[in-house]
């Protein structure tokens, strides 16, 4: 009598069956506009950075010690944060990152974020040094405020990268 298992018999007990399953990628290249990316906690954060970027800068350059070297500081640190924040928003809303697929975006938002973070942090300590001088104190609070809005969503980019390893929050140029 033949043994049931592998290799002995030719018996319908011992047929294996396999299933594969496969998944494709499909990625639009065509450039659309989609204000959808603003009701997203990663539109909302974009938006919040580019304000406060643009006040605080303003708020620096009406002081009458804006030509200090700390206020420079301040507004080299703003000015960057605005276009860099501004440019990204332009290209999620018009889904440009998608036809850039290739390009990690979200490892560039996460060092970007972090980096203009931590220089927000310096100039605002800076700029809170000369509270009493102007408008340094009102930019002061911005700038903390913005390294609080930088600080977050580079933590969400590390949660999306490190963690689940996948564009969880947001589009990253890829639908599923």
């Amino acid at each position: 009598m033949a043994e049931l298992g592998y290799g002995g018999g030719n018996n319908a007990q011992n047929t294996r069956v396999t299933t594969v399953t496969s998944t494709s990628t499909s990625v639009q290249t065509n450039m659309r506009f989609d204000d959808s990316y603003l009701r997203t906690v990663p539109g909302m954060l974009k938006i919040i950075q580019i304000v406060l970027n643009l006040i605080g800068f303003i708020l620096i350059s009406l002081s009458m010690y804006s030509m200090a070297p700390r206020a420079n500081f301040f507004n080299t640190v703003a000015m960057f944060g605005f276009w860099f924040t501004g440019i990204l928003l332009v290209l999620y809303l018009f889904h440009i990152i998608e036809m850039l697929y290739k390009i990690p975006w979200l490892k560039i938002e996460f060092l970007y974020c972090g980096i203009l973070a931590a220089f927000y942090f310096i100039a605002s300590i800076l700029c809170a040094a000369w509270a009493t001088h102007s408008t340094f104190g009102v930019a002061a609070i911005l700038g903390f405020c913005a390294t609080g809005a930088y600080a977050y969503d580079a933590w969400l980019k590390y949660v999306d990268i490190f963690e689940w390893g996948t564009c969880a929050r947001q589009p990253c140029g890829v639908d599923a």
